[in-house]
């Protein structure tokens, strides 16, 4: 499975999605907590990026010194929490919206589940191949 870019994308998918599980019930939990910032998690923009990297025209780096303009590979991408300050939902300063956390963390199952989906698929032919069926 070494070297594989389906693995790998559901390996990185999984785990960043697995972030933003925990961003989303840090949010429900602090619902009522006067003054708390939602939080959010992004990483598809840069999975995005990776993916589609042999469609543009980068930067090369030459040397270990450069600095990337970009994730160079599935395993570079990384989840960023970003706090949410500018949003207001209640007078307290508290921007978490549980109606709208709720719809993200059904997201966040449903993709999370795909995800496993393709892998259990992914397995079940490595199984067969092995088998020698």
């Amino acid at each position: 499975m070494l070297g594989d870019y389906t693995w790998s994308v559901i390996e990185k998918e999984t785990e960043c999605l697995a972030q933003r599980f925990k961003a989303v019930t840090r949010n429900i939990a602090n619902a009522n907590t006067p003054g708390y910032a939602r939080r959010n998690v992004s990483f598809e923009d840069q999975m995005r990026e990776v993916m589609e990297r042999d469609k543009k025209l980068h930067m090369t780096v030459t040397d270990a010194a450069h600095i990337p303009s970009h994730p160079l590979r599935m395993a570079d991408v990384e989840a960023a929490e970003i706090k949410i300050q500018d949003e207001r939902y209640r007078l307290d300063l508290n921007n978490v919206d549980p109606e709208r956390e709720m719809a993200v963390l059904s997201e966040t199952r449903m993709m999370y589940t795909a995800f496993m989906r393709v892998a259990g698929s992914k397995l079940s032919m490595l199984k067969s191949v092995i088998a020698g069926r």
